[in-house]
């Protein structure tokens, strides 16, 4: 099956965060297409896809090889790769894109220093041109979102000419994964969805509420903390009174509703707690 689609394969030189924005008219591409390893680098693989060119890609990539060698590699590994594309680029910002002769048009792709876009069964080639452009253009917007913006102008540029179906976003950096554990930090998907890459934009807003580490955080009010304690009482989760203040009782009830609101990440204990956490607490539990 053809795996026709448009991706954008890219490097924050901010963060050195990696990442991979897809879509395509095919079930579930991001469990195809999408590869990316912190501190080596992030692959698409498409059209015909050879999905094992993205963990050979990254192993092949973190023993040194350049991009070019990368493909050389796959040259010598598979005889079907005039049917394929891929793009690649390195944790150093190397690109390159690869579209075999033999991928359904329209197809092609650019390159350039940090980005790789491509496309099979596109419209034409304003499609990664719209998508280079965005990249390039957004470069104050935060790296998931500019790579989400690329991919919206890939779509409005006319995308697969087959329609809509899926799209995902893989974002990999040091330690920013779940727990600061590993390093994937963001992997979204719509597998089958009438306008995938809006849903990705909603995905990707929900995603930094639940799971981004705030920079800032203030202690609540004595208000705040009646509030509080008025919301884990009608809960379940708190016997104590409504007086005001952060104690002991206040806190391990807080726990257990941070935990059941998967806001972990979030919260840190103790009486402080970000804007982004109050606000939607707030909105989820409007107790007076």
């Amino acid at each position: 099956m053809v795996v026709a689609t448009f991706s954008l394969v890219a490097r924050d030189p901010e963060t050195g965060d990696l990442g991979v924005a897809v879509a395509s008219k095919f079930l579930a591409v991001g469990a195809v297409v999408p590869f990316a390893r912190a501190g080596v680098g992030a692959i698409a693989t498409q059209s015909y896809a050879n999905p094992r060119f993205g963990p050979q890609g990254l192993a092949l990539l973190e023993q040194g090889a350049s991009p070019e060698g990368v493909l050389e590699a796959f040259r010598r590994t598979d005889s079907g790769l005039e049917r394929r594309q891929f793009g690649l680029v390195s944790a150093e910002g190397e690109a390159l894109t690869f579209t075999g002769a033999e991928c359904h048009p329209w197809a092609g792709g650019l390159s350039g220093k940090g980005y790789a876009a491509q496309g099979n069964l596109l419209a034409g080639p304003q499609v990664v041109e719209a998508m280079v452009e965005t990249f390039l253009q957004e470069e104050r917007v935060p790296f998931p979102e500019r790579l989400l913006l690329a991919l919206k102008a890939g779509e409005e540029a006319g995308g697969d000419k087959r329609g809509k179906q899926s799209a995902a976003l893989l974002v990999v950096g040091e330690g920013k994964g779940y727990g600061g554990l590993w390093d994937r930090y963001i992997d979204l998907r719509a597998d089958d969805h009438p306008e995938p890459v809006e849903e990705l934009f909603r995905l990707l807003s929900l995603h930094r509420l639940l799971f981004e580490r705030p920079k800032e955080r203030r202690p609540l009010a004595p208000e705040e903390v009646r509030w509080l304690q008025g919301v884990l009482r009608s809960l379940g989760l708190y016997a104590g009174e409504v007086h005001g203040e952060f104690d002991e009782a206040t806190e391990r009830a807080f726990l257990a509703l941070i935990g059941m609101e998967n806001l972990e990440e979030r919260y840190q204990g103790g009486p402080e707690v970000d804007e982004a956490t109050l606000s939607y607490l707030k909105r989820r539990y409007p107790w007076s």
